[in-house]
């Protein structure tokens, strides 16, 4: 008796005091590391970081299932048997993907790869493969609290002749576009990539392990830590990465140390953040400029400190930034226009290929895109410009809406109904907006008549960055 009331007793202290995860929501987590792989070098730390990880999950109150070297057919059920227990367990259930091994982005889609892949050409990926956004839209097809995708995947392209032709690294995943409650973190920034690392485990996962076991934090403070020990480590030369649409909070460890999330500070303009940096030492406002990971702030580091190594690092992380979020727009509009002009602003990158195949493999699909043209600044109106001539309109109605509007000389003028929308039509890739004078209508004589036109345009590929593309292609 005197046993079961002491137990009594520990259980909810400890549970008070942070001894143990107290923990409102289920929590489910896959782990998965590619080491062997079968048509090129082994990688000797993604089952290590696999271990690792599954340990530091179950300590924070994980049900952990844990897989390595999975050929395609083996990952695919893996991750729609993972969907299946989330399901199972609820709607309040925090669901964690972690995958250690490769990762490629070929025609804008990220991929990860299987054991037992051995491509020839691109378009062998996408057949041998696993797209992150079917991984992602798998879960998010069952209710959920949260889902949090942990990626060590960004290491160098080991296919030969694929690298010569696709993009480095991964590209966006704009969490933000997808559904919300989702967190997606890089082990560095698009189009980069990260190292594997020369001690058991990778330098992200290794940050990770450490930022995770602290209690108390939450998770974006989590990953500001990775990313600032990450960047030290390796001396600058990879800044892991991520996107959030949380609406809830997180913290891998609970405990006394934890306390309320602060309030998310304003954005600072490139001055503002010059005004910060000014009279620090060179590492101090590395640091600061790391842990915001904004453009403004590397912005400001860039100029302040240019020509440094440092200074020269934050120019090259910046100007790859913009080029991924350009690289990104144009995926999304997947359009030839689009990457047409991802071209003008990047002539000559490791997008530069994929961008020409794009355009090539777009040149016969009708664009039927000018309705939303409209909604674009007028700055950017040529950007968007569709590039099919076909809704332009007949001869016959562009005279009509050159010639002269000539007043109606009547004493009793007829209803006028509202402005007919402007007519956009397509000249050299170029939107033209053609706005005829107003119809004028007369009442009515019988039952009025409708008539509805639809046009369908292919469906949206996947969910999110890399992200919503029309289009069978």
């Amino acid at each position: 008796m005197l046993r079961r009331s002491v137990l009594s007793l520990i259980v909810p202290a400890a549970i008070l005091f942070g001894a143990v995860p107290a923990l409102a929501e289920s929590r489910l987590a896959l782990v998965i590391g590619q080491s062997a792989y079968k048509s090129v070098p082994a990688l000797p730390n993604p089952a290590n970081d696999a271990r690792a990880m599954s340990q530091m999950l179950t300590d924070a109150g994980f049900a952990v299932t844990t897989a390595s070297d999975l050929s395609q057919d083996e990952m695919r059920a893996r991750i729609s048997d993972f969907a299946g227990q989330v399901a199972a367990k609820g709607a309040d259930t925090v669901a964690l993907v972690f995958y250690a091994g490769h990762g490629l982005q070929i025609d804008g889609e990220n991929y990860l790869v299987p054991v037992d892949v051995d491509p020839k050409r691109e378009a062998d990926i996408p057949i041998q493969a696993v797209r992150l956004n079917d991984i992602l839209n798998t879960l998010t097809s069952v209710p959920s609290r949260m889902r949090i995708v942990l990626l060590d995947a960004c290491r160098n392209n080991p296919f030969p002749e694929l690298s010569k032709t696709a993009g480095h690294g991964l590209a966006i995943v704009d969490a933000k576009i997808g559904a919300p409650g989702t967190f997606v973190s890089f082990s560095t920034s698009p189009g980069a990539e990260a190292e594997d690392g020369s001690g058991a485990n990778s330098p992200y996962t290794t940050a990770l392990l450490a930022s995770a076991k602290e209690p108390g934090i939450p998770i974006e403070d989590t990953f500001k830590r990775v990313r600032l020990a990450v960047n030290k480590a390796t001396d600058g030369r990879q800044t892991p990465w991520d996107s959030s649409s949380l609406t809830d909070d997180f913290r891998f460890m609970t405990g006394p140390a934890a306390s309320p999330a602060a309030p998310a500070a304003a954005k600072r303009t490139v001055d503002e953040w010059k005004h910060e940096l000014q009279g620090k030492p060179i590492e101090v406002a590395n640091e600061l400029m790391v842990v915001d990971g904004t453009d403004e702030a590397y912005e400001a580091f860039a100029a302040m400190f240019a020509g440094t190594p440092r200074g020269l690092q934050a120019r090259d992380w910046l100007d790859r930034h913009r080029r991924m979020v350009a690289w990104n727009d144009a995926i999304l509009a997947n359009t030839a226009a689009a990457y047409r002009s991802f071209l003008v602003l990047y002539p000559d990158s490791d997008l530069t290929a994929t961008a020409r195949k794009m355009i090539e493999r777009l040149r016969y699909r009708p664009d039927l895109t000018p309705a939303l043209a409209l909604s674009v600044p007028a700055t950017n109106v040529a950007l968007a410009a569709p590039t099919c001539p076909c809704n332009a309109a007949p001869p016959q109605e562009q005279q009509k809406a050159a010639a002269p509007v000539k007043k109606r000389a009547d004493p009793d003028p007829p209803r006028r109904a509202g402005k007919r929308p402007p007519r956009v039509v397509v000249e050299d890739d170029v939107v033209v907006v053609r706005r005829p004078p107003p119809a004028v209508v007369y009442e009515p004589v019988g039952p009025p008549i409708g008539i509805g036109i639809g046009i369908g345009g292919g469906g949206y590929r996947g969910g999110y960055g890399g992200g919503f593309r029309r289009g069978g292609y």
